[in-house]
C-alpha cells in the first residue's frame, strides 16, 4: 500500500462549524492514523482574509486541507501555501450543494464542468509535492448516470489519482445541504463499480457511514472510507479505528484518559483567548450510552460558555462520568 493510500483508507469529512483546529486535537487524540480535514476554506479568504485560515497544530497531522474554488491560478497559490505550512493533502471540494457555495462557482456544481476541476487539480499539482484529491458526488440533478461519474472522473484522473465520493447525488436547488446529505438515496455500489473499473484510483466512499462494521464491509470493495458526522456526534467511534482499521496493536483509549489527555491543550488555549465552550462543544458525545453522559453534557452546556471559565468546569464535568467498564447503558437511563 502505498503513502496515499494508506492516508486516506479512514478519514473525517470536512464539516463546516465543526472541524476546526480544536476539533481536530481532539479526534487525534482519539486516534492516532486517521487522516483528518479542515473545514472548508475558500481561497478569497486564504488570500485576501483578515484571519490565518491555515493555522493548525503540529500535533493534529496528517492533516489534509479543503479548498473552495475555482479559479485554478487562485488555487494554485494556495495549495502552495498549504504546503509550506506543512498540509499533508489538498481537497478540492466538488461536492457542497449550498447556494453560497454554488454562487462562488465552486462545490457540487462544479461536477457539471469537468474539465475546469481538471484545470484546477492540474494548476494545483504543478506546484505542489503533496497529493491534491477531489471530493465529489456521484451526480448531479438529472445528471445523474453511471457514465456521467466516468466522463467525470476520466477528465480530472489525468491529474488526481484519488476521488472520495459522497454516495448521493447533489440536488443543486429545491434542497437544502442537511436534506441533500439525507434525502438523495445512497448507492453504495455504484462506488464500488468504480473502483472496478478504475482500479489504478485511490476511491474513498463517503455517505452514511455509523459504525465499524460498515467501515470494514467498505474497505472490501474501496480504498478508503470517509465518515462525517457519526465521528463528530458519537466521537468514541474514533478510540478503536487504528485498531480495527489500521491493524496498530497500540491500547485502545479510554474517553475518561482522552478528555484528561486535552486538559494541557485546554489551559494553553484559553491563555491566547480561546473560550472553552468552543473547545469542548466537540467532546460532549464521548460518553454517548455511558452512565453519566447526560450529566457530563448537561454540565458543560450550561457552564463552559461562561466568562472566566476553565479547567475546573471540565473536571468537574468528568466527575459525573464513571469509568469504561461499567456497563453500557442507553441514554434514556443516564
Amino acid at each position: 500500500m502505498n503513502f496515499s493510500s494508506h492516508l486516506n483508507r479512514f478519514s473525517i469529512a470536512p464539516m463546516l462549524d465543526w472541524t476546526d483546529r480544536h476539533c481536530r486535537y481532539f479526534h487525534r487524540i482519539l486516534t492516532k492514523q486517521t487522516l483528518l480535514y479542515t473545514e472548508m476554506v475558500t481561497t478569497g479568504a486564504i488570500l485576501f482574509g483578515k484571519g490565518d485560515y491555515l493555522a493548525f497544530n503540529d500535533e493534529e497531522q496528517p492533516v489534509s486541507l479543503q479548498l473552495g474554488g475555482s479559479d485554478p491560478l487562485a488555487l494554485a497559490k494556495c495549495a502552495k501555501l498549504a504546503q509550506t505550512r506543512g498540509y499533508n493533502e489538498i481537497n478540492l471540494n466538488v461536492g457542497c450543494p449550498s447556494d453560497r457555495v454554488q454562487n462562488g462557482m465552486f462545490g457540487a456544481c462544479l461536477m457539471g464542468n469537468a474539465a475546469l476541476v481538471a484545470d484546477c487539480v492540474k494548476a494545483m499539482q504543478d506546484q505542489v509535492a503533496i497529493p491534491v484529491t477531489v471530493k465529489t458526488r456521484i451526480g448531479i440533478d438529472d445528471q445523474d448516470s453511471y457514465a456521467f461519474l466516468c466522463d467525470f472522473i476520466e477528465t480530472v484522473m489525468p491529474y488526481c489519482q484519488t476521488f472520495v465520493v459522497h454516495a448521493r447525488k447533489a440536488w443543486l436547488s429545491g434542497l437544502s445541504p442537511k436534506e441533500n446529505r439525507e434525502i438523495p438515496p445512497l448507492d453504495y455500489e455504484r462506488v464500488y463499480q468504480l473502483k472496478r473499473d478504475y482500479p489504478h484510483l485511490i476511491i474513498a466512499i463517503n455517505g452514511g457511514i455509523k459504525a465499524i462494521d460498515e467501515i470494514k464491509s467498505h474497505l472490501q470493495y474501496v480504498d478508503g472510507v470517509m465518515v462525517g458526522r457519526e465521528a463528530y456526534q458519537n466521537p468514541r467511534l474514533l478510540t478503536t479505528i487504528d485498531q480495527q482499521v489500521f491493524g496498530a496493536d497500540s491500547p485502545i483509549i479510554d474517553p475518561v484518559e482522552a478528555i484528561k489527555q486535552l486538559f494541557p491543550y485546554i489551559e494553553k488555549a484559553l491563555s491566547q483567548g480561546a473560550q472553552l465552550n468552543h473547545i469542548m462543544r466537540h467532546t460532549l458525545g464521548i460518553f454517548n450510552g455511558q452512565k453519566g453522559a447526560k450529566p457530563w453534557r448537561r454540565y458543560l452546556s450550561e457552564n463552559a460558555h461562561k466568562k472566566g471559565a476553565g479547567i475546573e468546569v471540565v473536571e468537574t464535568a468528568l466527575s459525573f462520568v464513571h469509568t469504561q467498564h461499567e456497563p453500557m447503558l442507553n441514554d434514556e437511563n443516564d
